[in-house]
């Protein structure tokens, strides 16, 4: 018998997998419920800059080398305004296990933002207002990877609807917003 756990991760394998060569995938609450967010130095990481902007906070965001859709989620970030870190690793799961990613709610990149993870094709807009409103939480995300959102436009301009969530400090995730086009 498959348990409903077994099914959720192969059901988060094949989202990823359209993404990346990544093959594991979160089993793991972090049990930290800091405010502020460090990122674990992880060994094998490669890091590139884009030139600074000063109204915004830098961001580092972490990707697999071979994701195309994380390089134009990158670019709509930068488009945005932010400031852009990319460190590529081939093993992203310490890292969102480390920053309190809920299980279920992975995607295929990870962004640190003004003391947030940023968790996958969250729209530019979102992390400009969780930045102005600066809740107690441990960041933004976007499970899997949708149709239409920043980073996955598709040429007809299929947008299928989404919603943001916002993890709280003990990993509850409630709305933030929602995206119909």
């Amino acid at each position: 018998m498959i348990r409903s756990t077994h099914l959720l991760a192969l059901s988060l394998l094949g989202v990823l997998a359209a993404c990346s060569r990544e093959s594991s995938i979160q089993q793991t609450h972090a049990a930290s419920a800091a405010a502020t967010m460090t990122v674990p130095s992880l060994p094998g990481a490669e890091v590139t800059d884009s030139p600074s902007v000063d109204s915004l906070p830098a961001m580092t965001v972490h990707k697999s080398p071979s994701c195309g859709c994380c390089g134009l989620w990158v670019d709509h970030a930068k488009r945005a305004g932010f400031s852009v870190s990319v460190v590529s690793m081939n093993d992203l799961n310490p890292l969102k296990v480390a920053m309190g990613v809920p299980v279920g709610g992975g995607s295929c990149h990870t962004a640190v933002v003004g003391g947030y993870f940023i968790e996958g094709h969250v729209p530019a807009a979102d992390i400009q207002r969780l930045l102005t409103e600066k809740p107690k939480a441990r960041g933004l995300t976007v499970p899997g990877m949708v149709l239409g959102s920043p980073g996955m436009e598709a040429p007809a301009g299929e947008v299928q609807p989404y919603t943001v969530y916002l993890v709280d400090l003990d990993g509850k995730s409630t709305p933030f917003s929602h995206h119909n086009r």
